[in-house]
């Protein structure tokens, strides 16, 4: 499908973290939350209109703000 970013998918939706757009301190602070280049994640679910994300790593789940979620970019 193509690069996206993560508000971008839809609920269900997989992919793989090719990009993280940000600072040193974005990527550390997703890093430490298991997000990083090269992991698979899973949309859990997300709010129309700048709601909080939900996304699964491996066994892990996690929410983050929609302008966190907005700096990964995913390969559908």
């Amino acid at each position: 499908m193509g690069l996206v970013n993560l508000t971008q998918m839809e609920s269900g939706q997989s992919g793989e973290v090719v990009e993280i757009q940000g600072g040193f301190g974005i990527t550390r602070k997703l890093e430490s939350m298991g997000i990083r280049v090269g992991k698979q994640i899973v949309k859990v679910s997300g709010l129309f209109l700048r709601g909080p994300v939900t996304v699964k790593v491996g066994n892990t789940q996690l929410s983050m703000g929609h302008g966190m979620a907005a700096k990964i970019i995913v390969e559908v």
